[in-house]
């Protein structure tokens, strides 16, 4: 793919009072009440910028648009600047700067229409077993640069597509070594007429229970506009993706020959693992690879809310 794949990690949070630096470090710090309450969360229905998608969020969800999405993956979570988004999806009963905090950030791969013939065809266990083996060759690259490796232990759920609704979901459970806690990676396509909605969460692994019930929502209220859904697709004006179902979950090809791209980061508070996505080459396969995040003197410090 030649754009940039969304990618999950963390951040540790202090003991200390709750304080959030600005991008700005001249710029007063500020508590991690004052922080949310400077973001405007939406509710109900939400037109995706562009008009490509909406999400009719219920009562347990809210919004935040890319500029607000933006202020919390670099300033609440201590995500670099520059993350593109269509915004993020949070849940509303857990604050997204405590330790069980997570979200989903929405982005969007306009690479072409995804044939999905080969749905049924993918043998998922093979293609878990190709990840495995991929991740092992880009655990010597991690390790030049001074990054600790990562396992992909296995499916937390395996891969399902519905056809009727052209909608892909699956889960990873990673671990990187010296870690006590695997990690959680769930992710949702929705396949539409010009591309793929993306949407990625994060969490440790004992939140899996409600990832799992809270994603498998996100995947029912999320859709494409009229005039960009899949049925869409007019196959004498529209361009085709090549890649199909398969490459959506994996694509190895890419990061075996050693080609990355853009890499977008962005960081989930108390997760202990890095998953960095990466750009594929051609534009139809992509892999994701994992990092630690180095410790910075000027990082944010954050203290989990009472």
């Amino acid at each position: 793919m030649r754009r940039l794949i969304t990618a999950l990690f963390c951040l540790s949070l202090t003991a200390t009072l709750p304080v959030i630096a600005t991008a700005d470090d001249a710029a007063p710090k500020m508590t991690a009440q004052q922080f949310l309450s400077s973001l405007t969360f939406r509710e109900g229905k939400i037109t995706l910028p562009g008009d490509i998608a909406t999400l009719d969020l219920p009562a347990n969800f809210r919004y935040l648009d890319p500029a607000d999405s933006a202020r919390l993956l670099t300033d609440g979570w201590g995500n670099p600047p520059g993350a593109k988004t269509l915004g993020m999806i949070v849940p509303t009963d857990v604050n997204p700067l405590s330790a069980a905090g997570w979200g989903v950030v929405v982005t969007y791969d306009k690479d072409g229409h995804v044939k999905d013939d080969d749905a049924d065809k993918i043998n998922y266990a093979d293609l878990l077993k190709d990840i495995q083996e991929g991740m092992v060759e880009n655990n010597k690259a991690r390790k030049e640069q001074g990054y600790a490796p990562m396992t992909l232990v296995g499916w937390a759920e395996q891969p399902s597509y519905d056809k009727g609704q052209h909608k892909l979901y699956w889960a990873k459970e990673l671990h990187t070594e010296g870690d006590k806690e695997n990690g959680l990676n769930y992710n949702i396509r929705v396949l539409g007429r010009e591309g793929v909605l993306v949407l990625n969460a994060v969490s440790g692994m004992n939140q899996i229970a409600q990832v799992k019930t809270e994603m498998k929502k996100v995947t029912g209220f999320t859709d494409f506009t009229p005039g960009n859904r899949y049925t869409d697709f007019n196959a004498s004006t529209d361009k085709v993706a090549e890649y199909g179902i398969a490459a959506l979950v994996a694509g190895g090809v890419a990061a075996k020959l050693g080609f990355f791209g853009k890499i977008f980061a962005v960081l989930l508070a108390l997760k202990k693992f890095i998953l960095i996505g990466v750009a594929a080459i051609g534009g139809w396969v992509y892999k994701l690879l994992g990092r630690k995040r180095e410790e910075k003197a000027a990082a944010v410090d954050l203290s989990k809310p009472e």
